[in-house]
């Protein structure tokens, strides 16, 4: 048995206050009168050991009921273990899993808010004295020092739902710097969660001795959540005035089949139903969505699905830009260039640049979507490595060697960007045989290939050689290459076997196929730009510096919320999706107590590199701007999905985690969870059962001097 508070022990010391009062009152002689004295001898005996015996039963009551009282404030408890036997003041940090899973149910009670009041059962479960630490997933500032009891309690009532989850090893790691800073001689830390296997695989070693932890498990008794776990366009670019297909794909993490679940679209704020689906349980499924673009700009759209209790990942926002004009630059030196310009002639959506290799403007060179080498003798170096930069950063690069190059500079050229080399230049007729037309290129293009597509021809063209992460575009009917992709980080290089001179190729009498493969290859320079980003894992994204060094603006990120113009949502006709988007907007308050929030940025030649950090809380859309009037990008971020997997540690799993520094605490319904947390962290308490025994002698002390007559 140990004590709390083992300094009350001196206390002992007042057992000599009864016998005191034994030995000088119980001693004083009264006189007694009696009319006859004949039986004297007889009665003076018997009365003094009657009250002898009285007398002694009572200062034994005394004695006994002194001794448990002090014993009652110096706190006797039987320790459970041997690392359980703590004294004096204690500091005890819980931790409160407040990730998106706690909302699932339990009972039909949101497992947060089992997991607050298991919280406050915990801090009651201690002294006023102590301190305490409350911790939750966001690892706010204000929950990184100790505080008092009713502090504690205040702050656990605050706790609500966020996007934030943490695994359990920074979790421990957050308790023990917070503990370190107290001044009480025991230090314990409880986490209360529902220990999602994404969030918890393994648990390192704990370096500090000093703590005790326990992990109390909080697990939904139905796992249901159907969640939108991603969606992208079937091609890489959405095209202006064209159907394009947006495959959605949607997993039931819940052990239960859902049916005829509503889907529906939101896009640039008008709602449109999608259909219903239906998810076998733990299943995957992919469904299409057609969107038609009637105008350039950037789009803001969000697909939802209609599913509770977890709603957090019912929607999933993205946003894509479809360019007015499609900006292209002809690097030439006048022989070729009006073969180009006859091409472009009956396309309005492109804007054809013609410029001679001396005269390049090398900053402007990220403003085109595409930049045509066309018919130069020799690539310099200085061009060659701004090429590179430019296609590096998302640009995209066509190559159209003459014949006569000069194959040295043109192989360095292709070798810097890992393209295959330049043979030797033949006059040898070929014709183009066959189209690839799972590529990006000529994806989409053509509903038949067919005989009756008119294929290029040549009678004079280089031999291409083979280099990395290639892929043929057109290939000639022997075989070999006519039209080549090599990818380079973000862009392309495109390169053409054969000169664009009507001498040797008749390529540009092929509208059908160097039109829509040009038009291509320019919209394709935004294909790096991704529709959507998840909050947390991408912290960094990279952007075209459009800053130039005379303004020396900085880049700004503001959210555009429900009132924003450009992102208003009309509200869903069907009363379901609506009653469940209420409920996820009140449950998930923005985060951003301002509208704006500058990013750390680091320029990086014509990009630069966004460290958005934690700014970003809320899912939504949020614009990228130098001038407040004006938007550069729209990005569109979503919550991880990590949250929405309903996969728990069995009981066996979290057993694995118990040491002798760990663990693993699960009550049943009809325990006390004070009392158990109590007898955990201090043994079995005892002065409850002395504060009994004191008012028990207490009263047998009584009955003695009531009852019995000396």
């Amino acid at each position: 048995m140990h004590f709390v508070y083992p300094y009350f022990l001196f206390a002992l010391s007042a057992l000599a206050i009864p016998i005191i009062i034994h030995l000088f009152y119980f001693r004083r002689f009264k006189t007694v009168y009696f009319t006859n004295v004949k039986l004297l001898q007889e009665l003076k005996e018997e009365s003094s050991s009657r009250s002898k015996l009285r007398n002694l039963l009572v200062l034994l009551m005394r004695c006994l009921a002194v001794a448990f009282m002090v014993f009652a404030f110096a706190q006797p408890f039987i320790p459970l273990n041997e690392h359980d036997a703590q004294q004096g003041k204690r500091d005890v940090s819980v931790y409160i899993d407040n990730s998106f899973s706690m909302a699932a149910n339990e009972q039909d009670v949101p497992l947060v808010e089992k997991a607050k009041q298991r919280a406050r059962e915990i801090v009651a479960a201690f002294d006023n004295t102590d301190q305490f630490q409350v911790l939750t997933a966001d690892f706010e500032g204000r929950h990184q020092r100790l505080v008092s009891k009713d502090d504690a309690l205040k702050l656990i009532d605050e706790v609500g739902i966020s996007p934030a989850t943490q695994d359990l090893t920074k979790i421990m790691a957050q308790q023990r710097k917070a503990l370190r800073n107290g001044n009480g001689q025991n230090k314990l830390a409880f986490v209360v969660s529902d220990f999602q296997k994404t969030s918890n695989k393994t648990l390192e070693k704990q370096a500090d001795t000093l703590v005790n932890y326990t992990l109390v498990p909080l697990q939904a008794v139905q796992k249901k959540n159907v969640s939108i776990d991603s969606c992208w366009f079937e091609s890489p670019v959405p095209m202006l005035n064209t159907t394009n297909k947006l495959v959605v794909r949607l997993r039931n993490f819940g052990e239960m089949d859902e049916n005829n679940l509503r889907l529906s679209l939101t896009h640039n704020g008008q709602v449109k139903p999608a259909g219903n689906v239906s998810i076998a349980a733990k299943a995957t499924r992919t469904d299409t969505i057609p969107i038609t673009v009637m105008n350039t700009g950037w789009h803001r759209c969000e697909v939802s699905v209609t599913d509770f209790p977890i709603t957090f990942d019912d929607a999933y926002f993205f946003a894509f830009k479809v360019a007015q004009n499609l900006r292209v630059l002809s690097v030439d030196e006048g022989a070729g260039a009006a073969y180009l310009d006859a091409v472009f002639h009956g396309a309005p959506m492109f804007q054809v640049t013609h410029a001679a290799p001396g005269r390049l403007d090398y900053s402007k060179l990220k403003e085109y979507n595409l930049i045509i080498i066309n018919g130069l003798r020799n690539v310099s170096s200085g061009l060659s490595s701004e090429l590179l930069a430019y296609c590096k950063a998302g640009g995209n690069i066509l190559v159209l060697p003459p014949a006569g190059a000069d194959a040295n500079s043109y192989n360095a050229f292709l070798g810097a960007f890992g393209g295959g080399q330049l043979g030797q230049f033949s006059n040898t007729k070929r014709s183009v045989a066959t189209i690839n037309t799972d590529e990006f290129i000529f994806s989409d293009v053509y509903i038949n290939v067919n005989n009756n597509l008119r294929l290029p021809e040549t009678s004079g063209n280089y031999a291409l050689g083979h280099g990395a992460r290639e892929e043929v575009i057109l290939r000639y009917r022997d075989g070999s290459s006519f039209t080549t992709k090599y990818r380079t980080d973000g862009g392309n290089l495109y390169v053409c076997a054969a000169p664009l001179d009507p001498q040797y190729s008749n390529l540009t009498k092929s509208a059908e196929v160097f039109v829509p493969m040009v038009y291509k290859m320019a919209l394709s320079r935004g294909a790096a730009l991704k529709v959507a980003h998840t909050i947390g894992r991408d912290a960094s994204i990279e952007v075209e510096n459009k800053s130039s060094n005379i303004d020396k603006n900085t880049y700004k990120m503001r959210f555009a919320d429900a009132n924003n113009k450009a992102s208003n949502k009309v509200a869903a006709n069907a009363e379901t999706t609506e009653n469940t988007n209420n409920l996820r907007k009140a449950s998930l308050k923005p985060s951003n107590a301002q509208n704006e929030f500058i990013p750390e940025q680091r320029t990086i030649g014509a990009r630069v590199a966004l460290n958005i950090g934690t700014n970003i809380k809320e899912a939504g859309y949020y614009d990228l701007f130098l001038k407040p009037d004006s938007t550069q990008q729209v990005f569109a971020f979503n919550y991880d999905r990590r949250e929405s997997v309903l996969d728990y540690l069995s009981d066996t799993e979290m057993a694995a985690f118990g040491t002798k520094q760990v663990n693993v605490l699960k009550p049943n319904a009809n325990t006390n969870f004070v009392e158990l947390v109590g007898e955990r962290s201090r043994g079995i308490v005892l002065w409850k059962w002395c504060v009994i025994f004191v008012l028990l002698f207490l009263l047998a002390e009584s009955l003695l001097l009531r009852f019995w007559k000396k």
